[in-house]
């Protein structure tokens, strides 16, 4: 049982350090061909938002407001990914086969 409990606060370490880097690190999506950029941090803080000029019509100001949201929608999902990622890599350290419970845990 203390393997275990030394294991589980381990992983959760481990968590935590993996939510910090994923908070801290900056993603990218991109829409409309690269037109539109959007960066955000892993902590979902918009870092900014840059498009190219031609991009603005004045006959459908929609696209540009369209634009952007996807390339945020990009940029979230690639942190969350990552943020995931880690957290799978971080629980991947846990050893139940070696704590000798008999199969009681699946």
């Amino acid at each position: 049982m203390q393997k275990l409990l030394e294991q589980a606060s381990a992983m959760q370490a481990k968590m935590q350090e993996a939510q910090q880097a994923a908070a801290d690190q900056e993603f990218e999506g991109t829409s409309g061909g690269g037109m539109v950029k959007a960066v955000v941090k892993g902590s979902g803080d918009i870092v900014s938002v840059t498009f190219d000029p031609s991009v603005l019509d004045p006959e459908d100001p929609e696209l540009v407001g369209d634009l952007v949201v996807a390339a945020l929608n990009q940029a979230q999902q690639a942190a969350q990914e990552a943020l995931a990622g880690g957290i799978t890599e971080a629980a991947g350290g846990l050893d139940l086969d070696g704590l000798g419970l008999g199969g009681l845990l699946g």
